[in-house]
């Protein structure tokens, strides 16, 4: 069978939708390892697998559509997060109205919510949380010829005249990480894939676990981890899944192919990277026996003296941390589990040992925000003098707890969610801050920030080419006035 991964351009009027984190549009483009495992695991069970990314070959909807209309695959996967829904569906019923006969499989989070808005063809799928193993069963069947319609986490329309919505019991959460294939780099081996943090290329990024313990109400770190939270709180009374870890054994042996292929530099884009010292030793040191600088995400409480030391020792360009707020009420209001010291004490340790301090702040995350709030998190963000800091506005993410309190509490404009890029736009209104509030502080904490002095002067030196500072000016560009 021939199978193609699509990611068609966008066809709603706006930037096309980035698929890998999930919640805004694209600024610079990233890899989706999510959905190249999927396709790794497919060339390994033996499919003829194609990857047509549309948005990375900077493409028009003319080309895709030229594209679909000669092309016979037997299965078209999209990896449909919410915003794109709009596009994937436009694109699925080019593809009907042409191929009654051909599949169209939905991974991800947007299918894995509003499953029943992306099913309207009896040869249309949707997957649901985690994938990688019910695609593998729905395909070896549909291969086969076997009966699909029992697999597990797999929704799809029942036979006959105005079929309902089937949706199968969900499907247990993969227990061996390392069973998987690495990411099928090779079909985004001509994409110049560039991070602003690291400055650095050849870049690769890589995932070495899912998920994250922790209990902010609000959060939705990745594409991934929103279908498998989606999926396994609908069967667990709301509850959050565990933590999966790759075996630091099978993250070295990846680290080594990447160093092999002349990568120079990688991104870990798990949600919360810095686990234990332990682990954290054993990636670093591959890491630093191959000249490899990298950057992770990670918390407050997890940055000690040793740890600290630990990274800039293994070469660590950039720790990415979420802090939110710098109001301890406010932290305590969203679960964060941190507070203002902590945040302190984690940047003064890591500028201590000079690596290089990501700040992610989320505005509006609880109706204790305020104008005042706000300002007095940017004052203290750039007394901190960290390298970057990024603004965002939260947003009320379905099967979130903040969802539901924003519900509840009728902060939604117009009473339920709808996609947003978190980037540029709020639905959210509180009684003593509205929607467009955050909007205009957000815009106005981005220009103070990233045009001032300070931060032009500490970023431009960095840059190892030309070429690099283009890439990242362009990418300030686009987020600042898209």
């Amino acid at each position: 069978m021939k199978v193609t991964f699509l990611t068609p351009p966008s066809l709603d009027g706006h930037k096309p939708a980035e698929r890998t984190a999930g919640c805004t549009r694209v600024v610079y483009d990233m890899v989706n390892i999510y959905e190249l495992t999927v396709a790794a695991l497919l060339e390994r069970d033996g499919f003829d697998v194609r990857y047509k990314n549309f948005v990375l070959d900077k493409a028009s909807s003319a080309d895709c559509f030229a594209f679909l209309e000669g092309d016979d695959s037997d299965v078209y996967f999209f990896w449909t997060v919410n915003l794109s829904i709009p596009t994937d569906k436009q694109v699925e019923a080019f593809i009907h109205s042409r191929r009654a006969d051909a599949w169209c499989v939905f991974l991800g989070p947007g299918g894995t919510y509003f499953t029943s808005s992306l099913l309207s063809h009896h040869r249309s799928l949707v997957v649901r949380g985690e994938p990688e193993e019910t695609v593998h069963e729905l395909m070896s069947l549909l291969r086969d010829g076997g009966d699909w319609r029992g697999t597990r986490g797999l929704s799809y329309l029942s036979d006959g005249d105005g079929g309902g919505v089937v949706s199968n019991p969900s499907r247990p959460l993969i227990k061996d990480l390392d069973a998987l294939p690495f990411p099928a780099i090779h079909f985004v081996k001509d994409h110049a894939f560039f991070n602003p943090k690291l400055k650095v290329t050849p870049y690769m990024a890589v995932v070495t676990s899912r998920n994250c313990p922790f209990h902010c109400i609000y959060c939705v770190p990745s594409s991934l981890t929103f279908a498998r939270e989606i999926e396994y709180k609908r069967d667990h009374d709301g509850r959050k899944p565990p933590v999966g870890f790759r075996s630091v054994e099978n993250v070295v042996e990846e680290i080594d192919q990447l160093a092999a292929q002349g990568y120079k530099a990688i991104g870990f884009m798990d949600d919360n990277f810095i686990v234990t010292a332990k682990r954290l030793k054993g990636i670093g040191e591959a890491l630093l026996r191959h000249g490899i600088v990298w950057g992770c995400q990670a918390r407050v409480d997890a940055i000690n003296e040793e740890v600290a030391a630990m990274l800039k020792e293994y070469g660590c360009q950039y720790v990415d941390l979420g802090v939110e707020s710098f109001n301890d009420d406010i932290l305590k209001y969203i679960k964060k589990g941190i507070t203002e010291e902590q945040i302190h004490r984690a940047i003064a340790l890591l500028k201590e040992h000079g690596v290089p301090v990501k700040l992610n702040i989320l505005i509006g995350t609880s109706p204790l925000e305020t104008k005042e709030t706000i300002k007095d998190t940017l004052r203290k963000a750039k007394a901190l003098k960290v390298d970057q800091v990024m603004f965002n506005i939260v947003s009320p993410f379905p099967a979130t707890e903040f969802y539901d309190l924003a519900k509840e509490n009728g902060w939604i404009e117009g009473g339920e969610y709808v996609p947003t890029d978190v980037q540029r736009n709020s639905i959210l209104s509180y009684p003593n801050l509205s929607s467009r509030d955050m909007e205009r502080l957000l815009f106005r904490n981005n220009l103070r920030f990233f045009l001032s002095p300070a931060f032009i002067w500490r970023n431009i030196r960095q840059f190892s080419s030309f070429k690099e500072f283009c890439g990242a000016a362009k990418a300030l560009w686009i987020k600042l006035f898209g």
